[in-house]
């Protein structure tokens, strides 16, 4: 009977240690988790990025108020009848 307990409770110790320390224990599938996480996190983030890189893409492909607009905010031209003003605050 001493043996069997013995035995029996060698057993448990050995689920144990595979449940805490082997592989896919608790604390890996818990990183694990974590890791899958932040990798959605991220995934909708460049979804994001990516609908507006689309947006931009087929804004551009439709005339060339587009590409007009993009050059006004990103490089800054000007129509040839516009007027620029630049205006300068003082320093306190």
């Amino acid at each position: 009977m001493r043996w069997l307990a013995a035995g029996l409770l060698l057993i448990l110790i050995l689920l144990q240690s595979r449940l805490w320390l082997g592989e896919g224990s608790i604390p890996e599938v818990m990183r694990l988790r974590e890791a899958v996480e932040a990798q959605r996190t991220e995934n909708e983030r460049l979804d994001e990025r990516n609908r507006a890189l689309a947006a931009d893409v087929a804004d551009l492909r439709q005339g060339l108020d587009g590409v007009e607009e993009r050059a006004r905010r990103d490089l800054g031209m000007i129509g040839e009848d516009e007027h620029f003003y630049r205006v300068i605050e003082a320093d306190e």
